[in-house]
């Protein structure tokens, strides 16, 4: 007996070390890099070394109608004007338009899966890396372009030139939720992207970036049965949405926060985040009378987001991805921010 009590007293501690071992065990981490030019600062380059960045998740094209709205073509590839850090692996993404597959046949789409292989090889190749682990492509189907899609990803998962590489494509909310039209992409991992949920066409005092009730909605009780590997995506960036006459005119990249802060331009609505203009703002394109919606996403709301999702994801592997590594994107959610984000998955 005395034996049996001094064995399990030692035991105790070395359970508790194995429990808080893996209980302190955090996911990989990443980010998106969304620009045509690949550069990255002093601050970029702390971002990824202070949250141990294991991998860059690079725009290398996105692929859509060329001018006559025949043939499907690169557009606005990226340029490597230095090589991808060494720390961190280089994740190729591919962005497709859907509306491509209105016009493709299943010969079609081959040829289309035969020039992306070795144009995503040589743009590696630009970027310094000798090889690549995963291809990811983006592309936000609908039911009637869904088939082409995935035949598309089945194709590109036999080709030689991807030998040993894993195929992913990225998810919106509502095809997790409506699989039946939406279908499963047949890949054994994709991307979750925890942003650009809302209605941004739509007049009114809302946040199209993240909104925690359109998560629920879309992703309680179903992303946990959710049948393949699931990454996420989580938003850093903040926009102006400009509309006029209730009617949306687009994102402008000409105001600053300093600016609809600006008493002598802005009339703030209250309780909501419409600005509305008071003059005209010729730098950008704006008249008076127009309405700015200041979208953002606060701390407290990925925190939140990281509480949902890690229930949602319970016993699941999944990787924390940025969007995306910019200078003026980082500005909004310092390194301690997002090392807090991390832990609270």
């Amino acid at each position: 007996m005395q034996l049996r009590t001094r064995l399990f007293l030692f035991l105790i501690p070395f359970w508790l070390l194995v429990f808080y071992s893996c209980s302190d065990s955090k996911p990989e981490t990443g980010f998106y890099f969304w620009k045509t030019v690949f550069k990255i600062d002093t601050m970029e380059h702390r971002a990824l070394k202070e949250i141990k960045a294991k991998s860059i998740y690079t725009r290398i094209m996105d692929i859509d109608f060329d001018p006559s709205g025949v043939q499907a073509i690169p557009i606005s590839p990226v340029t490597f004007s230095q090589p991808v850090p060494k720390e961190q692996a280089l994740i190729p993404v591919v962005f497709i338009n859907q509306r491509i597959f209105s016009e493709m046949d299943s010969l079609q789409i081959r040829a289309l899966a035969n020039k992306i292989v070795p144009f995503v090889s040589a743009k590696i190749k630009q970027a310094g890396k000798e090889e690549f682990n995963e291809l990811q492509l983006d592309c936000d189907w609908t039911q009637s372009s869904r088939d082409k899609f995935f035949y598309l990803l089945k194709y590109l998962q036999e080709l030689p030139g991807l030998k040993g590489i894993v195929v992913s494509s990225t998810l919106r909310l509502h095809q997790v939720k409506n699989t039946v039209t939406s279908g499963i992409p047949p890949v054994k991992k994709a991307t979750l992207m925890c942003y650009n949920m809302g209605n941004l066409r739509q007049f009114g005092n809302q946040n199209s970036i993240l909104n925690q009730q359109d998560l629920n909605t879309y992703l309680g009780g179903t992303l946990r049965n959710y049948p393949i590997e699931m990454d996420v995506a989580l938003p850093l960036f903040q926009w102006f949405v400009v509309f006029r006459n209730n009617n949306y005119i687009g994102i402008s990249k000409y105001i600053s926060e300093q600016d609809i802060n600006n008493m002598a331009l802005f009339t703030p609505n209250p309780n909501s985040n419409l600005y509305i203009l008071k003059v005209d703002l010729p730098k950008a394109n704006l008249k008076k009378g127009d309405v700015v919606r200041f979208e953002k996403v606060t701390q407290n709301d990925l925190l939140q987001t990281a509480k949902f999702l890690r229930g949602e994801l319970k016993g699941k592997k999944h990787q924390i991805i940025f969007y995306h590594l910019d200078q003026a994107t980082l500005a909004n959610h310092d390194n301690a921010e997002l090392q807090e984000i991390i832990r609270a998955f």
